[in-house]
């Protein structure tokens, strides 16, 4: 099974941009599913986007996003389809969370940000917005 490994948190003005990665400890074997969650001590795990690979030649993957993150952060995987990223840009103080990356062999549309979906999550890295 793949383990994942989160970096690139940090502390950040409101309005300045963090990239966050997540490294895998092998390969994808596959169709997959990708995603990056949050979460703030006290409140329920956020999805905040998603990466669902399943063509054959690993072209043009599905994206979907939490509405508090579209057209502020991108996410993004590496063209040896290893690493995932999260350009986070404008960034705001209710960014502020712990983010996790996950994975699963699929992703439906509708529920690509249920947590419980996900069977292999990392540690998480903090990403800390200050206003």
């Amino acid at each position: 099974q793949v383990q994942l490994f989160e970096s690139g948190g940090g502390s950040v003005e409101a309005g300045g941009s963090l990239r966050l990665s997540c490294e895998p400890s092998g390969h994808y074997v596959n169709m997959y599913c990708l995603a990056w969650f949050r979460q703030v001590p006290g409140k329920e795990r956020e999805g905040v986007a998603a990466l669902y690979q399943y063509r054959p030649d690993r072209s043009r993957p599905d994206t979907y996003y939490a509405d508090s993150v579209k057209g502020r952060f991108t996410i993004s995987q590496d063209s040896a389809k290893r690493r995932l990223y999260l350009q986070m840009d404008n960034v705001k103080p209710e960014d502020t969370a712990r983010y996790y990356c996950a994975h699963r062999g699929s992703c439906n549309p509708s529920v690509w940000h249920l947590g419980t979906l996900y069977n292999t999550w990392g540690q998480g890295t903090q990403v800390t917005v200050s206003s």
